[in-house]
């Protein structure tokens, strides 16, 4: 694996079939469409990936599947978040076995917890872990939004990025300036919308849900960045506030990001939209809405070659 971590990583959803077991078929297809899209890597058992709402089974298989199936193409990175140290380990130590290249670890997300008792974590937690690690901030989902002096010292003790999905732009200013002298360490932003501000500043790229979808929208977008053409980079931004727009608007509440990407992949052949509980997939109505849009982004005449 290459430092620093950069480009598009998508936060792989977890296929589920009806019983809510894995969906071998969809996983293979749908890993073969982000590997096709031209992905730089791939993000398992995060938000996007229903992690914590999965059996400790389950997690390992979609790990021994995934890591198979890619077959060193790209980095796999494994989310050990988990409110047991010891189930964190444990799935630390399956991803290693199975191949996987990276860890991410974010603050257990049950219990509140301060700063302080996230430094004291990281400093028992790293010295076990059998693979690099990288911080994840997911405030909106742990109850604990990571502090600077968290992110120091966890680079510290060996981190070799941060995913922050924090939201705050300004926040994100501060990592990308706090370590842009340090050529192995990434900075990557969660928030989709703030990839080229992320990669004008310095960044290292973005852990896009939109791209389990569209995989070639966003990794244009980041290459377009790269380059530094602003029309492109103009272009596709619309495409990506489009969906936003669109299938991330269809339900009410938080979860309908999860539940639209899994019916976006339904819409697309790609993958069943299961879900685990507690959440439940969209009804009828919604699910057909989705592939409106689908069929909307089909048509574009701005930019389809994403689908």
């Amino acid at each position: 694996m290459n430092l620093p971590i950069k480009g598009i990583i998508p936060p792989m959803i977890t296929p589920l079939s009806e019983n809510l077991e894995l969906d071998l078929n969809g996983l293979q297809k749908l890993i073969h469409h982000l590997l096709e899209g031209g992905v730089h890597g791939i993000f398992l058992l995060g938000t996007s990936g229903e992690g914590p709402s999965l059996s400790y089974e389950t997690r390992k298989q979609l790990i021994t599947e995934t890591c198979k199936i890619v077959g060193g193409k790209v980095p796999v990175l494994v989310g050990i978040t988990d409110t047991s140290f010891k189930g964190a380990l444990e799935i630390a130590t399956h991803a290693k076995k199975e191949g996987a290249d990276a860890l991410v670890v974010a603050p257990p997300y049950y219990l509140p917890i301060s700063q302080q008792e996230m430094i004291d974590y990281l400093e028992n937690l790293v010295p076990l872990l059998p693979l690099p690690f990288l911080l994840y901030n997911m405030p909106s989902c742990t109850k604990l939004s990571m502090s600077m002096k968290i992110v120091k010292r966890g680079k510290e003790l060996g981190a070799i990025g941060i995913k922050d999905s924090s939201g705050d732009l300004s926040f994100l200013y501060m990592l990308i300036e706090e370590f842009k002298n340090d050529p192995l360490f990434s900075v990557i932003t969660g928030t989709e919308l703030f990839l080229p501000e992320t990669i004008m500043n310095g960044g290292h790229g973005a852990v896009a849900g939109g791209a389990n979808f569209f995989p070639k929208l966003f990794v244009d977008l980041y290459e377009a960045m790269q380059e530094r053409d602003f029309d492109r980079v103009k272009a596709l931004r619309q495409e990506v506030i489009m969906i936003h727009n669109t299938i991330y608007e269809v339900g009410k509440h938080s979860s309908r990001h999860i539940k639209g990407t899994k019916s976006a992949l339904s819409a697309m052949n790609i993958c069943q939209d299961y879900v685990a509980e507690p959440l439940q997939r969209f009804n009828e109505d919604q699910r057909n809405l989705i592939k409106e849009y689908i069929g909307q982004f089909k048509q574009s005449t701005n930019y389809n070659t994403a689908i």
